[in-house]
């Protein structure tokens, strides 16, 4: 290892992109790209071509890039309002600060809170890992604790004892998202109760990337709870994951110091532009989400007649699958030869915690899974 990087990065594991090259590279040209609960739909022809003509008329790309995000956050905020429903004036421009992605906003949220030894965080894994991976490149310890195995709510009693006997530092923040993922489920009453329970001085943050999938939303709550922050993303329902557009929606003084820690233009003018177009576009862009619901139900409707899985609820654009024990196979190498066949099939899934995550596609990609998952199976050695 270099002489010059911090020593405890050497043990850490890099996010791995799907599809990665090595991923590509072993499954067909052609094959369904179920692994990263994107959007199945590209960007409608007709909105790429207004953003074509903005590209060509409008953005000057030796220009910086509109560094406040004023007109931007003016339409999220109306959004949020509008989709909660919210009284039209509850969140303001002031109550949202815009990031290259979710993750960024993550990033920011762990250096205003937690950095310089003032503080870890607490999650409940299997979650999405980044709340985990953009800690530890920060120096920020990790505290986890589990999920119950057959519905994947967090362990509260473990999640408790952590906050009251974690200290130098001790937890300043929780991440939980809901729909959780990769497991699909949303926060459960007792889940809610206990997050509403907390220390004003602990940050929530409450990932809700697949908002418009559950229809669930907590942001009524924000006006009563400076302490809790939602995030947000352009990446899933509004098809823009390419360009990497996540928000958050939070009390006032939060987003001031986000604004603070955050990087000056680090949006691009046109992600900028695609976000307002799909902001101004959203009723046509969301009208994929009741075809992904039905198509959602019909997958776990059909897997679930197979005797080999089992499958859990989910309120995401995903479903979550893990092989029923069995004594005469090891599990982990069952799920890994399951995995590894179909993608020798041509479907991408994501393997992760002991499960397999598989994004709703196209009703043609759907009708491709179930063939190949029945195929898979039958092939596997029980």
């Amino acid at each position: 290892m270099l002489p010059f990087i911090r020593s405890d990065l050497a043990q850490f594991t890099a996010y791995k992109p799907h599809p990665s090259n090595d991923t590509a590279a072993s499954v067909p040209a052609q094959f369904d790209r179920l692994d990263t609960n994107e959007s199945p739909y590209d960007f409608p022809p007709e909105l790429k071509e207004k953003l074509s003509w903005t590209y060509q008329q409008v953005i000057e790309t030796n220009r910086y890039p509109d560094g406040g995000h004023e007109t931007l956050k003016d339409a999220i905020a109306q959004y949020v309002n509008e989709s909660a429903p919210l009284s039209s004036s509850l969140f303001t421009a002031g109550n949202i600060s815009v990031g290259n992605g979710s993750d960024e906003l993550i990033r920011s949220l762990l250096i205003a809170t937690c950095l310089g030894g003032e503080g870890s965080i607490l999650v409940a894994n299997p979650t999405f890992s980044m709340y985990g991976i953009l800690a530890q490149t920060l120096g920020i310890p990790v505290v986890a604790v589990d999920r119950n195995e057959t519905n994947f709510e967090i362990d509260l009693k473990a999640a408790q004892s952590a906050i009251e006997k974690t200290q130098n530092p001790p937890i300043r923040v929780v991440f939980v998202v809901h729909p959780n993922s990769p497991t699909a489920n949303s926060l459960t009453a007792a889940e809610l109760a206990w997050l509403r329970s907390l220390n004003e001085h602990i940050l929530v943050v409450i990932d809700e990337a697949y908002f418009e999938f559950s229809q669930t939303t907590l942001v009524g709550e924000l006006a009563q709870r400076a302490n809790w922050v939602i995030l947000r993303t352009f990446s899933k329902a509004f098809r823009l994951a390419a360009l990497r557009v996540g928000y958050c929606v939070a009390h006032p003084e939060a987003i001031a110091i986000l604004e603070k820690v955050r990087l000056p233009y680090n949006l691009p003018s046109f992600s900028i532009a695609a976000a307002l177009v799909a902001l101004q576009n959203c009723t046509l862009l969301l009208e994929s989400i009741p075809q992904t619901l039905s198509e959602r139900a019909k997958l776990i409707e059909i897997l679930s007649q197979q005797p080999e899985l089992q499958i859990t609820a989910s309120a995401a654009n995903f479903i979550y699958l893990r092989l029923k024990p069995n004594g005469f196979y090891s599990q982990d190498a069952a799920l890994k030869t399951f995995h590894q066949k179909l993608r020798t099939l041509g479907t991408l899934v994501r393997h992760i915690s002991g499960g397999l995550r598989i994004t709703v596609g196209t009703i043609e990609e759907n009708a491709r899974t179930v063939n190949r998952v029945q195929a898979a199976l039958a092939n596997l050695e029980f």
